[in-house]
């Protein structure tokens, strides 16, 4: 079947290249990409002009030098509580981050880091080394718990904050194992949050879920960083780095980065951990149905819709709860291939404001569970109305 290039379906959400940032030393493949570049010649210069406001500037000059002790403080007291994961499996020796959440011995990483794993071994800055065993698991969002026996006072565990509270453009520190080289810190900005990526976690039709709630940052994450924690400016952790959007692959046959990394969001750890820790899983609720993630004007016009923000239904699962409820997907051709007009356009959840299926996705992971009742406006065929759906856990 063709997709059509307006078509982004979030069940199976495509963004270039993404890629977990977790390092594994078994070979992999080559490739150079050629990119076209032409120098600047000299009489495209221009000279930059000042600009003087007429009130006070928005933006101020930083005291870089109490960034800098600021910075320099998170590190001494936060590295302490961070880790490198050593993995042996079947695919080869890899290795990751995480970090102490607990003076129980529990420790944060990706389940990708130790997906597989046959051996663990978690390295404390302070040159301790221990073998850890894998407690819990949570493909959903990528999260896994390993469990330590070390003294208490060898452990420092991170203070996680609220990452609802984190602001576009605020300044975040991340902590990690890029490439083997344990405790590095790299500094950036959170770039967007309520990013959306897939899980790991497959339907049965092997399509896979939807993990929502990501924090976007450009701090420098690499191989080596995932399941390393993403601070602000008070050392607390606001985010789990789990992967990087890349162009390619370099020489060596490492990812690009891009600048665009993705972390899971801290408050999706604290609603899971208890459950991780404690059964060993999570259960997330469950829709039963795939949406397009945003409108543009061409799909509106196609699909007569009274608005260009929203969730439009693209499938329903049959026996979901989605189906349940009585929720339509398209059903009619269009002139876009691939695309089915008729299908309810989801505007609101609980009252509050839908604009794309990641807010749907975001509210609904950090608040609800399997059992609760949600309730959705929509339009179907241009008449509003309020659908009452109770969610399930995800099969």
């Amino acid at each position: 079947m063709k997709r059509n290039k307006w078509l982004i379906i979030t069940i199976i959400l495509i963004i270039s290249l993404t890629t977990i940032a977790c390092q594994f030393s078994f070979a992999l493949p080559k490739s150079m990409t050629d990119e076209n570049t032409q120098a600047v010649q000299p009489e495209q210069l221009v000279e930059p002009t000042m600009i003087v406001p007429d009130s006070d500037p928005i933006i101020t000059m930083p005291d870089y030098a109490l960034m800098q002790d600021s910075l320099v403080k998170i590190y001494e007291e936060v590295s302490p509580g961070v880790v490198s994961i050593q993995v042996i499996s079947n695919l080869g020796n890899g290795q990751g981050s995480g970090f102490v959440i607990d003076k129980e011995g529990h420790i944060v990483t990706n389940y990708h880091v130790v997906e597989n794993a046959e051996t663990v071994e978690v390295d404390f800055s302070s040159g301790l080394k221990v073998y850890a065993d894998v407690i819990g698991n949570d493909l959903d969002s990528d999260i896994a718990v390993l469990k330590v026996d070390v003294d208490p006072d060898l452990l420092f565990p991170l203070t996680l904050g609220d990452s609802d509270l984190a602001m576009v453009g605020q300044t975040v520190v991340a902590i990690g194992n890029p490439y083997g080289l344990s405790g590095t810190m790299t500094v950036g900005i959170v770039s967007a949050r309520g990013r959306v990526l897939d899980s790991i976690r497959q339907t049965s039709q092997g399509l896979y879920f939807t993990a929502g709630d990501l924090i976007q940052t450009d701090a420098s994450i690499n191989p080596g960083n995932s399941g390393g924690p993403l601070l602000n400016l008070n050392g607390e952790v606001i985010g789990i780095n789990r992967a990087i959007q890349t162009s390619g692959i370099t020489m060596t046959g490492d990812p690009v980065n891009t600048g665009i990394g993705f972390a899971i969001s801290s408050n999706i750890l604290r609603r899971v951990l208890p459950s991780l820790i404690s059964q060993g899983y999570y259960d997330y609720p469950y829709l039963g149905l795939s949406s397009l993630n945003s409108l543009n004007l061409t799909l509106v016009e196609t699909l007569d819709l009274p608005q260009s923000t929203g969730a439009y239904i693209t499938t329903i699962v049959s026996g979901g709860p989605a189906d349940d409820a009585g929720l339509k997907a398209g059903t009619r051709s269009t002139d876009l291939a691939g695309v089915l007009a008729g299908g309810d356009l989801i505007v609101a959840i609980d009252e509050r404001e839908v604009r794309e299926f990641s807010d749907l996705l975001s509210y609904m992971i950090l608040n609800k569970k399997p059992g609760d009742v949600i309730t959705f406006t929509i339009f179907r065929d241009g008449e509003r109305m309020e659908v009452p759906v109770t969610l399930g856990k995800r099969p």
